[in-house]
């Protein structure tokens, strides 16, 4: 009995300190473990917000945002013997790095490796229904460019980390993205979400849509006809720009080579830019309007008044020549024009003063950004009068020892067009709300820069450009009057500093209807190596058939009326 009462008691002591155990786990403590066993299953999600998507001003999706899948790992549940047949199964499927995949599979302590973002729902089902232990997905979203290359070089694209990496969705970037959440969920033993379990959530804020005054598909021929010339031609680069210019509105903004921004990291990260606003130049020819504009305003000349061109004309000690050797010939200054005569644009030159012309090239926006939205924009170079030399003038005259970007050409020709009104180009038309509501940008400054009546004269004056005895015949669109210039400038070669073996610059700018414009469009190519360098013979043919497409497009009638006779001759 003494032995019964003895191992009685020790039970009884066993089980006593048990029971003290018991509720000092339960009762005392036990705020302690579960709070710790709670911290054991949470994992903390980031819920990205949904990216507002780029559309064209139709409503044509340019840039979206589809359903995805991250997909993820608990290390801590995976069997070491496992780890390769994951590595086997996974790595090729996602496109991932197997050294990499292995290492986060390996992790110790480690309870959730993210393995990979933007995982399409379908490659997700697959991952599933391998059914590892260890291995799930969690919903998401990732960025989609339906028509791959159309329009890259403005749409950019959003980079691994989810951020614009270039164009508007750098640019647009905290607009687009809204703002993201997160969410703590509990996960099983075996890695999986338990739907029940304790959640806490602060919800994405979604972010808004960009609405473009893109037009798709004259962006595309756009796009297509620039693509064709610069592989034609062998140019090193080259760009389109349809633009409305009463209103400013860019309908198309074309450049090659391009990149698919659903495959950015496959191209050459100097391809992600936009040359448009990016690429500065020498405007050669085409910028021989604003002279002509600062002449017939302050010069005292008109479109009859005649001037007697020969080849070359000295000046300091310098010697400048029109492009093509001929005698001496009697031109009116709608012929200077018509002709592209540098020499007889240096002669017009010389009725104004220097302080004068510089004035109307800043009046037209020359060395100023137009702020049109799109990162790492160039305001190209403009000195001012006090830093010219005795001859920087002369070359001035003539669209030389100046650059400019495309989009500031365009601009000049739209506010020729628009009689003389500069309207600030612009890209945005305005935002959409996750209900779908519009809200309509600001609009555009205004600002007159030259009467009424020499924008007339000057577009009459560019009409002569686009006839036979013009340097621009191949800029014809049958049934409409075109007015046009064309510009081939010489490039300063890099490596001597001067325009020797430098290459050219073959650029047209014009609008159509003459009578009445409504769309301009701006040609360049950059150093084409094959066949004509002239801008008149590579870059007219572009703009016609862009022009063509687009006028087609916006439904524009045919000019109803005879184009005015341009005296290009004053023997004529």
């Amino acid at each position: 009995m003494k032995r019964l009462n003895a191992g009685l008691l020790a039970v009884a002591f066993v089980l006593s300190l048990f029971a003290g155990r018991l509720v000092q786990l339960q009762t005392i403590e036990s705020g302690h473990y579960t709070a710790r066993a709670l911290e054991q299953r949470l994992r903390k999600i980031d819920l990205p917000a949904v990216r507002g998507d780029i559309t064209d001003a139709q409503g044509n999706p340019l840039a979206m945002t589809v359903e995805a899948r991250l997909v993820y790992a608990d290390p801590g549940v995976i069997k070491p013997a496992k780890r390769q047949q994951i590595v086997n199964a996974l790595a090729p499927m996602l496109g991932l790095d197997p050294g990499t995949l292995m290492k986060q599979l390996s992790k110790p302590g480690s309870r959730y490796e993210v393995l990979a973002h933007g995982v399409r729902p379908d490659q997700a089902r697959l991952v599933l229904g391998m059914k590892f232990l260890g291995i799930g997905t969690y919903p998401e979203y990732r960025r989609e460019y339906p028509n791959d290359s159309l329009g890259a070089g403005v749409i950019g694209f959003v980079n691994a980390e989810g951020r614009g990496g270039a164009g508007l969705e750098y640019a647009l970037n905290k607009q687009l993205a809204g703002r993201a959440g997160w969410q703590r969920i509990e996960i099983s033993p075996d890695g999986q979400h338990i739907p029940m379990g304790e959640d806490q959530k602060r919800p994405p804020v979604p972010g808004k849509g960009v609405r473009l005054t893109l037009m798709r598909d004259v962006q595309y021929k756009a796009q297509q006809a620039i693509e064709a010339q610069v592989k034609a031609t062998g140019a090193r680069s080259g760009s389109v720009i349809v633009m409305d210019p009463r209103n400013g509105q860019l309908l198309a903004m074309a450049s090659a080579p391009g990149y698919d921004p659903n495959e950015y990291g496959k191209s050459d990260h100097r391809l992600w830019g936009s040359p448009l606003v990016q690429q500065a130049y020498e405007p050669g020819s085409t910028g021989k309007v604003v002279t002509a504009a600062a002449v017939l305003e302050r010069g005292g000349i008109t479109p009859e008044t005649v001037f007697k061109v020969p080849y070359s004309v000295r000046r300091y000690d310098r010697t400048f020549h029109d492009s093509e050797q001929h005698g001496t010939e009697r031109l009116t200054f709608a012929g200077v024009l018509a002709k592209s005569s540098n020499v007889g644009t240096i002669l017009a030159s010389e009725h104004i003063d220097q302080d004068t012309l510089y004035g109307f090239l800043r009046d037209f926006g020359f060395g100023q950004k137009t702020n049109i939205g799109l990162p790492a924009e160039t305001a190209g170079q403009l000195r001012p009068p006090k830093q010219w030399s005795g001859t920087d003038r002369y070359p001035l005259a003539f669209g030389q020892s100046l650059s400019v970007n495309a989009l500031q050409m365009a601009s000049v020709y739209s506010t020729i067009a628009n009689g003389g009104v500069r309207v600030a180009p612009n890209l945005i038309a305005g935002t959409t709300g996750e209900d779908g509501s519009f809200t309509p940008a600001a609009a555009p400054a205004q600002k007159r820069v030259i009467s009424a009546r020499t924008a007339q004269e000057i577009r009459d004056m560019l009409e002569g450009v686009t006839t036979k005895d013009g340097t621009a015949p191949k800029a014809q669109i049958p049934g409409y009057r075109v007015a046009g210039k064309t510009g081939t400038a010489q490039i300063i070669n890099p490596s001597t500093g001067t325009y020797e073996d430098g290459g050219y610059t073959a650029s047209f700018a014009g609008f159509a209807p003459a009578e009445a414009p409504q769309l301009v469009v701006q040609v360049v190519l950059q150093h084409p190596t094959r066949g004509s360098y002239f801008g008149g013979d590579v870059a007219a043919p572009v703009f016609r058939d862009v022009m063509g497409f687009a006028l087609q497009t916006r439904k524009i009638p045919p000019s109803g009326s005879k184009a005015p006779s341009v005296k290009i001759y004053a023997d004529d």
